[in-house]
C-alpha cells in the first residue's frame, strides 16, 4: 500500500479496487451494535483544516474513531496559523506530537504534496484548492460500484463547473483507471484550460449525453471561487445545465444521480431529482465513512 493518498494518480487499478474492496467490509460494522474496531488503537490521526468544511472533517473524524484512533482536530482559525504561522511550521509542531497520518483541507492547491515532504506520517489530501480530492473520488467510485455492480464500461457524465472542482478532477483520474467511460458536460467558461489532455470526454450540451449515462454526477457551482462573470445568468445556466426531472425521465432505467455536495438545490439539481429513488446523494455521504475508514486502515494499520 501507498503511504500516503495525495491524488488519485497515486492509486493504480489493483490498489484502488482494494480500498474499494476493503470499503466494503468496513460497511458491515455499521450494522453491528458497537461500531468499532480496535485496529488503530494508540495511532494518532489530526484533521487539519485550513478551509471550512462539514462533511469531508466529520467523515473523517468518524472514521478514524471507529478505527479507535486518537482524533486531533486542527482549526485555522483561532489558531496560531491565524497568527501566520507557516505550513512548514505547524506541520512540524505535529510531527512533534506524533501525529501518525494528517488529513489535510487547504486552499492552496498542492499544499498536501508540500506537506508529506515534511512529516514522518502518512498525509491524506481532504482537499487542496482547484485541485483534487482523492478520497471523494473513491467513495463515488464505491457508490457507483455497489448501485451499479461495476465500474468497467459505465458511461458517467460529470457535469457543471469542472473548471473550478477538484472533484471533477479526481473522479476522472481514478474512473478512467477503473474502466469507466468519463464525458465532461459543461459550458465552455467552465472548462479548465488543458482540458482535451484529461482521460475523458468533453461536451456542451447534456441533453446530448443524457439518454446513454449510466451515471450523471451534478457539480456544485462554485460561486465562491467566481470573480467573474461565467455564465450570462443563473436561470440561464439551470436551463441549460441544471439536472431536471424531464431529463432524469430521459435517463436509461438503471441510472443513477450523484451530486458530491453541498448542492445549490433549484440551480444545478432540482429538488425533486435529489431526493428521487435514482439519487445516491445520501449514500455518498454515508459510503464516505466506511471509504475514509479503509484509507487510514490501509495507510496505517499494515504498518509493522
Amino acid at each position: 500500500m501507498i503511504k500516503h493518498l495525495l491524488s488519485s494518480a497515486d492509486l493504480d487499478a489493483p490498489t484502488a479496487t482494494l480500498v474499494l474492496d476493503t470499503a466494503g467490509e468496513m460497511a458491515g460494522l455499521a450494522a453491528r451494535e458497537v461500531k468499532k474496531l480496535p485496529t488503530l488503537r494508540g495511532r494518532t490521526v489530526v484533521n487539519l483544516f485550513y478551509e471550512d468544511s462539514t462533511r469531508t472533517r466529520i467523515s473523517f473524524e468518524a472514521a478514524a474513531k471507529r478505527l479507535s484512533a486518537d482524533v486531533i482536530n486542527f482549526s485555522a482559525k483561532g489558531s496560531s496559523v491565524s497568527k501566520g504561522e507557516s505550513l512548514k511550521d505547524t506541520a512540524l509542531t505535529l510531527q512533534a506530537m506524533g501525529a501518525d497520518a494528517v488529513v489535510v483541507r487547504h486552499p492552496a492547491s498542492g499544499a498536501p504534496h508540500r506537506l508529506a515532504n515534511w512529516v514522518e506520517g502518512s498525509v491524506v489530501n481532504a482537499g487542496d484548492g482547484t485541485h483534487e480530492h482523492p478520497t471523494q473520488a473513491l467513495l463515488d467510485a464505491y457508490t457507483m460500484r455497489s448501485r451499479l455492480g461495476r465500474l468497467a464500461g459505465l458511461n458517467v457524465a460529470i457535469v457543471g463547473d469542472v473548471l473550478h472542482s477538484r472533484v471533477a478532477r479526481s473522479n476522472v483520474q481514478l474512473l478512467h483507471t477503473l474502466g469507466a467511460k468519463v464525458t465532461l458536460v459543461a459550458p465552455p467558461t467552465l472548462l479548465p484550460v488543458g482540458v482535451d489532455a484529461w482521460p475523458a470526454k468533453t461536451c456542451y450540451d447534456l441533453d446530448a449525453v443524457v439518454p446513454d449515462a449510466d451515471v450523471v454526477m451534478m457539480l456544485r457551482v462554485q460561486r465562491e471561487r467566481m470573480n467573474q462573470a461565467y455564465f450570462p445568468s443563473e436561470r440561464e445556466y439551470s436551463r441549460r445545465y441544471g439536472f431536471d426531472v424531464p431529463r432524469m425521465r430521459r435517463l436509461p432505467e438503471h441510472a443513477i444521480v450523484m451530486h458530491p455536495g453541498p448542492m445549490n438545490r433549484g440551480m444545478e439539481i432540482a429538488p425533486e431529482v435529489a431526493d428521487s429513488a435514482r439519487s445516491t446523494i445520501v449514500e455518498q455521504v454515508a459510503n464516505g465513512v466506511s471509504v475514509r475508514m479503509a484509507v487510514l486502515y490501509l495507510l496505517l494499520g499494515g504498518k509493522s
